[in-house]
């Protein structure tokens, strides 16, 4: 890694012109060729399945995408001639335009078109078929359709339209919420860094990552089947890790600068630890989101290609474009003040101070309190989801302002809630007779019967054939009584499963698209516990290699499944209850749509072991240098809280901007997301996960001998490089011997401490505050100093013997009595806290 990022540094202008032409091609390719996206949401197998597969027999012309023009009159009749001398002129408009195949309304001919009238009289509706499914319909064919149906309207006359093609149209520009997502993150950013430069290295980096995925991804779609949803997936978990990858390392790169190190030097650094770091995160991002493969559901397999793409090429741009740019920048990714000062006093110790080492602190010393809160709060927000039901969301579930949202409530309020969902019985006639015969037509006649019969049926009728259809087939419409989202409708497609088509003796399959969804919604909660145990086990595995524990990787599953189930709870109240939805524009409360927690599991897994991975690769350092369980969760969780916590906010601001979408799968994804981002971040990553290690203590990190001897080693981090050594004379070191998340190193002569060991502690004064820059001096017996550090913001401090034995330890302080003791110091470290009486010339009796 450290050779690679020189060479990327070295060659900054190669690396850049190299992700621009990739993007350019990409880019070009991706847009003349256009989506190819499959929407199929069967499953093979299912009754739904096997009752399309024979619709699409009989109706072949149904390829075509349908559209709804229904309009409704505040008194009087949709047959009145002033009402259709308005329409009819309108649907015949409509049917001339091209790339339009037919239009069938209420006023021609025959009795189908008195049932596209409501029993009041008051409400009717046309279908408009397109030659094309709806992805491939143009956006302007259909807004001209949309105008000419809307420019009948008058007072007392209300026209609405719904259908897929519609909601394309009816969505805000695509990239809205890309863009506000980049802008918000920005916005934070800058906060962080105050450096405009720093803020755009990030979203930079976010940008050419997301841009070359969703091109990608786009390409594919024409030999792979990828659903639509998946490229607005892709776009969200791609700018949330693309941005926190380049934080990551773009933080250790300033801390670096701020250090004294050169900026190529910094840059290779930042890069050989940071970047590690961030390939193993993406790689367990991944290792998520392709346990969605153990489903065996051809739809996600989509989504796992270009979700996965998206966050390769995101983290590949954060480990080659990064430090190019950074090559680029030199010393302005420090602001001017920044630099200033640098110049102006030297290099900065890396310690963690301030609101960070403050909160720090006082999670070690009321960890039962904190993890009793936190806990409280996961509870409280996972309640609602013991009511989560997985179904499908229509234009049912739209703001109430959409067209699609009005046609779909006239057409509920005309001919009753089940309309909107009808179901299909395809109904096997072969073995009967032939089609026409008046056995096989008597045999259908029953079934209609008894389906009619049902209390959750509406109305039954058997729907006419195509003339010289080959299937030997009967399809029969049932309309429920009540909605397509309504519990009570899975209860009917059960029963007619069940008990109606076999007691009738028949041969029959259940289909259209709400037994589509609660097929889906089945198959997905029967197979979810073999998911959920995939990544679990997943994630279990590769954080026991990186952190040599049973403990550590056990409290993270057990962390993830927490915030998973608060995660959900929010959903619930938010879109099933309803708590809120139509106020936050978000439409109508619903199920939740049934491939949503599969895909959101998979991303929440993957984001909450990279803020693990960050926190506890720091604890597990300062634990292997010191062995003090405490001491190593306190420093751990000060020095990195604000970084996390900081890419927390961005991820919010990504995710939550995605509510924006017009998509109602992306803006349930969206706030799903970022309140597991939230609560992952804020309540368990800086709160209750540090709280249980300090509870647990040691054992956080246990690992048996035997297992320890038999597994293979994962380095996430590489250590820092070794110091130079102290000349003879030079001056005594000051700063810790541990920087950022490098090894401690051997005072003497560079080397890592394999073989020396610590001392370390606090230093207080009698009331037990903090005595922040005291001098401690680790002296031999013969009064040669081996080893000076000054105390953190905390007091704490780490002094490195050579061999175990007796040794000399003086402390001075500005304010406080100076003093010198013995210690002994042993194989294992010693804890050595210290206090320190006030001075006579500070004292208020002899004012300094």
């Amino acid at each position: 890694m450290e050779a690679w990022a020189r060479w990327c540094y070295r060659h900054k202008l190669l690396v850049l012109a190299l992700w621009v032409a990739a993007l350019a091609v990409l880019g070009v390719a991706g847009t003349a060729a256009g989506g190819n996206y499959a929407n199929m949401f069967g499953i093979p197998g299912t009754d739904s399945s096997r009752a399309h597969d024979r619709m699409a027999e009989v109706f072949p012309e149904s390829a075509g995408d349908t559209v709804t023009v229904v309009w409704r009159v505040d008194s009087g009749d949709v047959t009145d001639s002033a009402v259709r001398d308005r329409l009819e002129p309108a649907l015949d408009r409509i049917g001339s335009l091209p790339g339009v195949g037919d239009v069938v309304g209420p006023y021609g001919p025959g009795s189908g078109g008195a049932a596209r009238i409501s029993e009041d009289g008051r409400t009717a509706y046309a279908q408009v078929t397109f030659a094309e499914q709806a992805d491939a319909v143009p956006k302007e064919l259909v807004q001209e359709v949309v105008d000419t149906a809307r420019g009948a309207e008058r007072a007392g006359l209300q026209v609405e339209l719904g259908g897929q093609a519609i909601t394309r149209i009816s969505a805000p520009p695509t990239g809205i919420a890309e863009t506000v997502g980049i802008l918000a993150a920005g916005v934070v950013l800058f906060l962080a860094f105050g450096s405009l430069f720093s803020m755009l290295l990030p979203i930079t980096v976010a940008i050419f990552g997301v841009g070359t995925g969703l091109m990608s991804t786009l390409l594919l779609s024409h030999v792979v089947d990828v659903p639509e949803v998946a490229s607005l997936l892709g776009s969200l978990i791609g700018l949330g890790v693309g941005i926190d990858y380049a934080l990551f390392i773009v933080t250790r790169h300033r801390r670096a600068l701020l250090g004294g190190r050169s900026p190529e030097d910094s840059a290779v650094q930042a890069l050989n630890t940071a970047g590690r770091a961030v390939l193993f995160a993406g790689g367990t991002v991944c290792v998520a989101l392709a346990g969605m493969l153990v489903t065996r559901m051809s739809f996600l397999e989509g989504v796992v290609v270009a979700t996965s793409l998206t966050v390769v090429l995101s983290v590949l741009a954060a480990i080659t474009l990064l430090p190019a740019l950074l090559g680029l920048l030199g010393e302005r990714v420090l602001s001017r003040r920044q630099r200033r000062r640098l110049a102006a006093e030297g290099p900065e110790p890396a310690e963690a101070t301030g609101a960070a080492a403050r909160w720090s602190a006082a999670v070690q010393r009321r960890p039962r309190a904190v993890a009793a809160v936190a806990v409280v709060l996961m509870a409280a927000l996972a309640f609602p989801v013991l009511s989560l039901r997985l179904g499908a969301t229509d234009q049912g579930n739209h703001p109430e302002d959409r067209t699609t949202r009005q046609a779909y409530d006239l057409l509920a309020d005309g001919f009753g809630p089940g309309f909107n969902g009808p179901l299909q019985l395809v109904v096997e006639t072969g073995r009967l007779g032939a089609p026409g015969d008046p056995g096989v037509e008597a045999a259908v006649d029953t079934l209609v019967e008894r389906v009619a019969a049902d209390d959750g049926v509406a109305m039954a009728a058997a729907m006419p054939l195509p003339p010289g259809s080959p299937a030997p087939v009967t399809v029969v419409q049932v309309v429920p009584t009540t909605s397509p989202q309504d519990v009570r409708t899975d209860r009917l497609i059960d029963r007619l499963r069940e008990d109606v088509v076999p007691d009738s003796g028949m041969e029959a399959h259940v289909g259209g698209v709400t037994a589509v969804f609660k097929d889906f919604s089945t198959v997905t909660a029967d197979r979810m516990p073999q998911f959920v145990a995939t990544i679990i086990g997943l994630g279990f595995l590769l954080l026991l290699l990186a952190f040599r524990s049973l403990v550590v990787p056990l409290t993270a599953a057990v962390m993830n499944l927490i915030a998973a189930a608060a995660s959900f709870g929010v959903l619930v109240a938010i879109f099933q209850w309803g708590w809120g939805a139509e106020l936050l524009g978000f439409g109508r409360e619903g199920p939740i749509t049934a491939f949503l927690p599969v895909i959101m599991l998979s991303m929440l897994f993957g984001l909450s072991m990279d803020y693990q991975v960050f926190l506890v690769s720091r604890m597990h350092e300062e634990w292997v240098h010191t062995k003090d369980n405490a001491r190593a969760v306190r420093v751990g969780l000060a020095e990195t809280s604000r970084v996390i916590n900081s890419a927390a906010l961005i991820m919010i601001c990504v995710f939550g901007a995605f509510v924006l979408s017009g998509d109602t799968e992306g803006a349930v994804a969206g706030v799903g997301l970022a309140a597991a981002v939230a609560l992952d971040a804020f309540a368990l990553r800086t709160a209750l996960v540090p709280a249980a290690m300090h509870l647990l203590g040691r054992a956080n990190w246990w690992l048996p001998a035997w297992l320890e001897k038999r597994l293979p080693h994962l380095a996430v981090e590489a250590p820092d490089p070794p110091r130079a050594a102290d000349a003879p004379g030079a001056a005594p070191r000051t700063e810790r011997p541990t920087t950022g998340h490098g090894s401690l190193r051997d005072t003497d002569t560079g080397a890592a401490c394999g073989g020396t060991t610590v001392v370390h502690g606090f230093v207080l004064t009698e009331e037990g505050s903090p005595v922040p820059d005291a001098v401690l001096t680790l002296l031999s017996p013969a009064g040669q100093q081996l080893d000076r550090v000054s105390t953190l913001a905390d007091g704490g401090y780490i002094l490195t013997a050579p061999v175990d034995g007796s040794y000399l330890l003086a402390v001075t302080s500005d304010h406080h009595e100076s003093w010198t003791r013995n210690i002994l110091v042993g194989d294992e470290p010693l804890i050595h806290d210290l206090t320190l009486s006030p001075s006579e010339a500070s004292s208020p009796s002899h004012p300094a």
